[in-house]
């Protein structure tokens, strides 16, 4: 609260909103701690992240405006430019904002909040690995083939591009563990 400068209210809000993502877990009268990164997780992680994050691929390619297009069109122009600087952080930076913005092209906040909350805790499994994960090259042509689809309005395409993209992941992430 000192470091921040922030009173106790929104600190303990923001800990509500970690521990209800399961980032952290609350130990009444004792503490708090950052939730551990169960690698065990990760098939029924990516359970839900398939079945959903096609889905929302595909609404996505349906349901995108010239707006949602627009961007993509510019996370697209990023891919290439990240992927050689060869920084792995750069490309877990875009990795969010491209899978946000296919959550947000797709118009429902429901499958965008559900599916940010999946994603955060892969995220996490991610950072375990990321120093022995090769598949990168992989990631970036798969982000850019489902940004082609939504900006093509190629449904069947994006859910296609998706199931893959995160069936490699973890593929990719098993190897490593």
């Amino acid at each position: 609260m000192e470091r921040l400068g922030l009173g106790r209210t929104p600190v303990r809000e923001a800990l509500r909103t970690l521990a209800q993502e399961k980032l952290v877990e609350v130990y009444p009268r004792r503490g708090i701690v950052v939730s551990p990164v169960d690698v065990g997780d990760l098939a029924s992680l990516s359970e839900v992240r398939i079945t959903l994050e096609s889905f929302v691929a595909r609404r996505a390619a349906e349901r995108a405006n010239d707006d949602d297009r627009g961007v993509a069109r510019s996370l697209l122009a990023e891919l290439p430019q990240v992927a050689a600087v060869d920084d792995e952080r750069a490309l877990i930076e875009l990795d969010q904002r491209i899978h946000r913005h296919v959550y947000r092209c797709a118009h429902n906040s429901y499958l965008e909040s559900t599916l940010n909350e999946y994603y955060m805790l892969t995220l996490r499994i991610w950072f375990v690995a990321l120093d022995r994960v090769a598949r990168l090259d992989d990631a970036v042509t798969e982000h850019g083939e489902i940004l082609q689809a939504i900006i093509d309005g190629d449904a069947g395409r994006a859910e296609d591009v998706m199931r893959r993209h995160i069936e490699g992941f973890e593929r990719a992430i098993r190897a490593v563990l």
